[in-house]
């Protein structure tokens, strides 16, 4: 072999030595101002979990209890979002139809963006607006109207509304302030609004509405859903009769293709929504039969698309509501750089809460150049979470999951913390 060659072979193998070490060196750097971090007395009073990977070489440059199970409120999103990419057409199933004649039957696929508050759509509402009679089928819907372990107290906060086949409004009621005596929307609950202070926004057992004189400009406030109540809101949205259905007629149903499904995802992530996260995953369900079912979609998606994920979940509802979900950040990372190696970078992090914009990220990670850091928060009493994407100084991006549970002081200490963490990888990594 010539001199030059060996020279050359040498060159090479001395760069990539190089690269090798200097790639140790930062991560070893990394994980030690970690250890740093966290190493005060105060911390062992909490439960933290970290996983920092590098998107491009699967390198980890951060690692703390990654396998360990923690409460991951809203970081579930993460799982639903995951479970809507991969089932999911571009377009919303708005709902299933087939027509019988001059009939048309309609069944609910769980579509919550008919008139929602932000979304408004009127797919289905002007669909069904034509045909000389409409029969609506509502009781496809397996699962109770709340998940499991979701708190009692809570039925009267907009964060927790109820599940439905046939969603209207976002479930919710919205009381604007006017000059005299509020606006009401939905209009059907005009006679059943308040002005009485009472320890609740709604009745447990009934839609009765309670406002005081001095309510925000806009309060929301979920109501109690029945088959009954199902029919006078279509109808008052659609201006003409319904037909409750009895029984689904036989025979292949048909999709209407509703509103982008992109613009349901980033409503959901950017501000948490709870209720868009579980309908995503009846509509999942609708996907693979005609009956709507959280346990189906979620068991078809562990099953059909996640055998190999390292600690499987317990994953209770689409939201994060319920404490009885539980998830390691080695799990989140896993669901993230999937979804990073399938789809663009640009449509991905649009779909994420971004630092320093609208959203849950809004007031933390800002940076006058743009965002850096796209992702989802999770905060319940005690716990707060933040999973996502990191972009860093030197042109890199980190995947990780940051997780804190049990602690006792602020949540904006943690999420300081947190921050000056994520922001010192952003600026040495």
């Amino acid at each position: 072999m010539c001199k030059s060659l060996v020279f050359k072979i040498l060159r090479v193998l001395s760069i990539f030595l190089i690269l090798v070490l200097s790639s140790c060196s930062s991560q070893r750097k990394v994980q030690r101002f970690l250890d740093k971090q966290l190493e005060a007395p105060q911390q062992d009073s909490e439960f933290i979990g970290i996983l920092m990977v590098d998107a491009q070489n699967g390198d980890t440059l951060m690692s703390l209890n990654p396998s360990r199970y923690f409460t991951p409120a809203s970081t579930t999103k993460v799982f639903t979002l995951y479970a809507a990419l991969k089932e999911l057409p571009q377009r919303i199933p708005a709902v299933k139809y087939q027509f019988r004649g001059d009939t048309l039957h309609v069944l609910g696929t769980g579509d919550p963006s008919a008139l929602h508050p932000v979304l408004n759509d009127r797919t289905a509402i002007d669909f069904i607006q034509s045909p000389k009679h409409v029969v609506m089928h509502i009781g496809t819907l397996e699962d109770p109207s709340w998940g499991p372990g979701w708190a009692w107290d809570d039925f009267d906060q907009s964060y927790q509304v109820e599940r439905t086949s046939l969603p209207l409004y976002g479930n919710v009621l919205r009381l604007i302030r006017g000059s005299e005596s509020p606006q009401v929307s939905p209009e059907v609950f005009r006679d059943s609004v308040f002005l009485e202070k009472t320890g609740y926004r709604r009745s447990p057992e009934r839609n009765h509405f309670f406002y005081e004189a001095s309510f925000r400009d806009t309060t929301v406030i979920p109501f109690t859903i029945d088959a009954g109540l199902t029919k006078a809101l279509w109808e008052e949205a659609a201006g003409r009769p319904i037909i409750p259905g009895k029984t689904l007629p036989e025979g292949p149903w048909k999709v209407l293709p509703g509103i982008a499904s992109d613009t349901l995802y980033r409503e959901m992530m950017a501000v948490s929504d709870n209720f868009l996260a579980e309908q995503l995953m009846l509509l999942v369900s609708s996907t693979l039969s005609d009956s709507l079912s959280f346990t189906r979609a979620r068991d078809y998606i562990l099953k059909t698309h996640l055998p190999k994920l390292p600690s499987p979940p317990r994953w209770v509802d689409g939201s994060g509501l319920s404490r009885y979900n539980l998830i390691s950040p080695e799990s989140l990372v896993y669901l993230l750089m999937d979804l990073y190696r399938e789809l663009p970078e640009d449509r991905l992090f649009a779909l994420m809460a971004q630092g320093g914009q609208k959203g849950t990220l809004e007031d933390w990670y800002q940076d006058p150049d743009g965002p850096y850091l796209f992702g989802k928060t999770g905060t319940l009493s005690n716990n707060h979470n933040l999973c996502g994407y990191l972009k860093t100084k030197s042109g890199k991006t980190v995947v990780f999951s940051f997780m804190n549970n049990h602690y006792l002081k602020p949540t904006a200490l943690i999420k300081s913390r947190m921050q000056r963490i994520l922001v010192w990888v952003r600026e040495h990594y």
